[in-house]
């Protein structure tokens, strides 16, 4: 098993109640979904929605957005991943660990700077830098894709100050 941060791909898989599966990814929407046609499934069958679990990613609309989705795109477009399905938020969208080659691509994307660590649900009483806090801050330290960006935004900001991305561009 190959290690990202010290999270194994069985780690990633085997922690609480999940829906494992794999598949080919089909598209990268931006830096923290994707589409997965699932193997097994019908032809027929669209693509399934994922949200990586843990982190969040510049809107695509906000500085380093582009540059984010590029780079999702580029590790896993049309490549097998693995990934577990743990929950499904507001929009629909699966929320689901996913890995590339034994990776966890959630932890590579806040790794080289492409998304911030989701540290926002900070567990009750805690101050955690939520599951890749660490490599959040290794990112920053090394300055590191959007942390070389001065004054960026974590995405939750960006949305609470602008809406989302469809909101701002009709």
């Amino acid at each position: 098993m190959r290690w990202l941060g010290g999270v194994c791909l069985a780690a990633l898989l085997a922690a609480g109640p999940v829906q494992a599966a794999s598949g080919v990814v089909t598209h990268v929407t931006d830096g923290d979904t994707l589409w997965v046609r699932v193997d097994g499934a019908s032809p027929r069958a669209k693509p399934k929605k994922l949200r990586l679990q843990g982190i969040d990613a510049p809107e695509h609309c906000q500085a380093w957005g582009p540059q984010a989705t590029e780079a999702l795109a580029r590790r896993v477009l049309h490549r097998r991943v693995q990934f577990a399905t743990v929950a499904q938020d507001r929009y629909h969208r699966s929320i689901a660990r996913v890995a590339v080659d034994g990776d966890d691509v959630a932890g590579w994307m806040v790794a080289h700077g492409h998304a911030w660590s989701d540290h926002f649900r900070r567990r009750k009483g805690g101050q955690d830098g939520g599951r890749y806090g660490a490599l959040e801050a290794q990112a920053k330290a090394a300055r590191r894709g959007l942390f070389a960006q001065p004054g960026a935004v974590e995405p939750r900001v960006f949305r609470r100050m602008h809406g989302r991305c469809e909101v701002i561009a009709h």
